[in-house]
């Protein structure tokens, strides 16, 4: 695929976003020109996006997430959406509130980053509000974290966290919980937390010389000192490329994972996987890759996974697992109707076959690129019958996040 010249050659469209991501957005004084990858339609005065649902924002909103409040007292029920945006130069992590359950936004907050300005990059960033306290840190105290330094001179890059206590409106510094000691990458920070109350970071890392890439992690229990920064998926081949973790643990305990498996090429180029953990923190042997969840016909997910769970409609049971990927294959590699209109749903704790579902933000032209249905975030609803969804999709030549919500099916 084509490349940035700023960028390093990689092998999965997992790390596609990171070689746009320093782009200037579109400003007032006109949209910025056409990224390198971006596909032919995706170019100014281009008919406007296939993708359903309402835009977030009016400019560039890439690598959505999104939180319910559950912590924060009065503030509980509304809705926190974040996207990595620019300001000229300068990377930012817009804050997005809704107060009617996700059927309006409006911007109440941003990150500013030094080290994501003037140029130095930032990709990939999340959003996450603490269930129970971890150090000094109460719970309902808001994270915000990002891969920071990708394009800076003899770049050393770092998972570098921030913090709010008023709901998202102020942010300041906590801490990193990695740091790379070359110039390889750190990307897509998660969090969760262990069954011993440790905060845990997840992320993809390019620092290991006999990796591609791999999966990995740290914990903390006061949120500013990190350690214990081990392998949690790294496959045997070097060219294999685990990449954008994602952690929900189950009513039954169990922690589950998901993300992507990527690979100089084949059927299974970044095809979507999972595993499972006892503990949240030890995922067994780091070389076995996984699972793939398949529907009954053997359907699966290309690219970019995010995982929700929501309860059963009749409160009932496991609840259900649901999982969103980039692009919507068949068994036998081809696209498959429904490719980016499409989520898969399981309630047997990720066991068996996957039933599918029609994705409340359709994106049809879904491809390999860092921009259509791109780890697009699900949030169900508090009684389990609805989700919302945020996913990006090309205006002309600007990535915009769309938000709709539909119910969960089958």
């Amino acid at each position: 695929m084509p490349r940035t010249p700023l960028r390093r050659t990689i092998l999965c469209v997992g790390a596609l976003v990171a070689a746009l991501l320093t782009a200037p957005a579109a400003t007032a004084a006109g949209p910025a020109p056409a990224p390198d990858s971006a596909p032919a339609s995706a170019v100014a005065g281009a008919p406007a996006p296939a993708a359903t649902g309402t835009p977030l924002r009016d400019d560039t909103g890439l690598y959505p997430r999104a939180i319910r409040l559950a912590h924060n007292g009065e503030a509980n029920g509304r809705v926190l959406a974040s996207v990595v945006t620019f300001d000229g130069n300068n990377g930012l992590g817009a804050i997005h509130e809704s107060t009617d359950d996700g059927a309006t936004f409006r911007q109440v907050g941003a990150v500013a980053d030094p080290d994501s300005a003037g140029g130095q990059g930032l990709c990939c960033a999340t959003l996450y509000e603490l269930p129970r306290p971890v150090g000094e840190l109460p719970a309902g105290t808001l994270l915000w974290a990002s891969s920071a330094g990708q394009d800076e001179t003899d770049r050393r890059m770092s998972l570098r966290i921030w913090r709010s206590n008023d709901v998202g409106r102020t942010w300041s510094y906590l801490s990193s919980c990695a740091t790379a000691n070359g110039t390889g990458g750190l990307w897509e920070p998660e969090f969760s937390i262990a069954s011993d109350g440790a905060l845990v970071c997840h992320y993809a890392d390019e620092t290991d010389p006999g990796h591609s890439q791999k999966l990995a992690a740290a914990r903390s229990y006061d949120g500013v000192t990190w350690s214990g920064h081990h392998d949690t998926v790294a496959g045997t081949w070097q060219p294999d490329r685990p990449g954008m973790p994602m952690v929900r643990q189950l009513p039954n305990g169990t922690y589950f994972m998901s993300y992507e498996i990527c690979n100089p090429g084949g059927q299974y180029q970044c095809v979507v996987h999972y595993r499972t953990s006892a503990d949240g923190w030890d995922w067994g042997d780091p070389a076995h890759l996984g699972f793939r969840p398949e529907t009954a016909d053997g359907r699966y997910f290309r690219a970019t996974p995010t995982i929700a769970w929501a309860p059963s409609p009749d409160g009932g049971g496991d609840g259900r697992i649901l999982l969103v990927g980039q692009m919507l294959l068949n068994r036998d590699g081809s696209t498959a109707a429904g490719n980016g209109a499409t989520v898969l749903v399981n309630s047997a704790n990720g066991e068996g076959p996957w039933q599918d579902f029609a994705a409340p933000v359709q994106v049809p032209g879904a491809e390999p690129n860092f921009c259509p249905n791109y780890s697009s975030p699900l949030l169900p609803s508090a009684d389990g019958s609805r989700v919302l969804q945020i996913a990006t999709d090309w205006d002309g030549d600007v990535c915009k996040p769309y938000y709709a919500t539909g119910p969960i099916g089958p």
